[in-house]
């Protein structure tokens, strides 16, 4: 490991205990900061509702940390929407969001059309499939935002158990994400959960990020970030456990080719290869090829679309 990342882990890598709630409250007073936590929600009925009633509780009525919690429907046929909403989200579709640019399948292009929806100054990202849920994971993240001027990004870390066995969720992260990190990017090498969905930052840095459309947007922008305000400007904070639905072993397939594609794009832009992954099926004549395009759009720098300099003008 580097001795910029030893440092680096010993200056920057903190536990949610460090910030008790009260200080937050303060810092955010003092700073005249706006949070606003964002979920981006697919069919997650199950679990948005005991999110958003957790943060919206804790966060919101007992102590006024977060302003506003914003759930963007990417396209749900269940009840996922109606389920925010009662448990005091505001909903926002996903289309409605930017409609002179068609939206495209995504996490990441969620998370982008986000920072037209959502006001705050610090937008802090919540996967909606957590299970037993903490406000940890918000005070987490948003806490160094709020007391150290210096930090632009913050990740979640967290142990990460696989049905009963313990610290072996992640996959995706151990196969695929920490190895091209530690071979092209060293200096991210210290992340914890490079490939986390619970991270926080200041709207200033996220504006002018590109986002990858699809399930690279965690490794894309923390590889932009670094290149954008620098590793000392990027922080983690252990939050505990994360408990979520876990994907067969095709999704996280897909899932791994997405993230290196993304890492191919960044380190030679302008390549021409629209790649594929051939997975396999057994049917009724034996195995069967299932052929998947694993080529990321990426959408452009937020402050780069006329009508978000619109608003922010206004």
């Amino acid at each position: 490991m580097l001795e910029e990342v030893e440092r680096w882990l010993s200056t920057r890598s903190w536990s949610v205990a460090d910030r008790p709630l009260h200080r937050l409250v303060a810092a955010k007073r003092g700073t005249g900061s706006s949070v606003s936590v964002v979920l981006p929600a697919l069919n997650e009925e199950a679990t948005v509702g005991d999110i958003v009633t957790v943060v919206r509780e804790e966060l919101v009525e007992r102590a006024p940390l977060v302003d506003e919690i914003v759930v963007i429907d990417s396209g749900s046929t269940d009840r996922t929407g109606e389920v925010a909403r009662a448990a005091g989200a505001r909903v926002v579709h996903r289309d409605a969001i930017l409609p002179r640019i068609p939206a495209v399948p995504g996490k990441g292009e969620v998370l982008w059309r986000s920072l037209l929806a959502a006001r705050g100054d610090i937008i802090c990202f919540v996967d909606a499939d957590l299970k037993e849920f903490s406000a940890d994971f918000v005070t987490g993240i948003v806490g160094p935002l709020l007391t150290e001027p210096g930090v632009d990004l913050v990740k979640a870390m967290y142990d990460r158990p696989l049905g009963s066995a313990a610290g072996q969720g992640g996959r995706v992260t151990e196969l695929m994400a920490r190895p091209l990190l530690n071979m092209h990017w060293p200096r991210l090498a210290g992340f914890v959960q490079p490939l986390g969905g619970e991270y926080a930052a200041r709207r200033s840095l996220l504006e002018r990020l590109p986002f990858p459309v699809g399930y690279g947007v965690e490794l894309g922008l923390l590889v932009d970030a670094l290149h954008t305000v620098g590793l000392d400007a990027l922080a983690q904070v252990d939050v505990g456990e994360r408990k979520h639905r876990h994907q067969d072993g095709q999704a996280l397939g897909r899932m791994a080719a997405t993230i290196y594609r993304t890492a191919q794009v960044r380190l030679a832009r302008g390549h021409l290869v629209r790649p594929v992954l051939t997975q396999f099926e057994r049917g009724e004549n034996g195995f069967e090829p299932r052929v998947h395009s694993v080529d990321t759009e990426e959408r452009p720098p937020m402050i780069s679309v006329a009508e978000y300099a619109e608003r922010e003008a206004a």
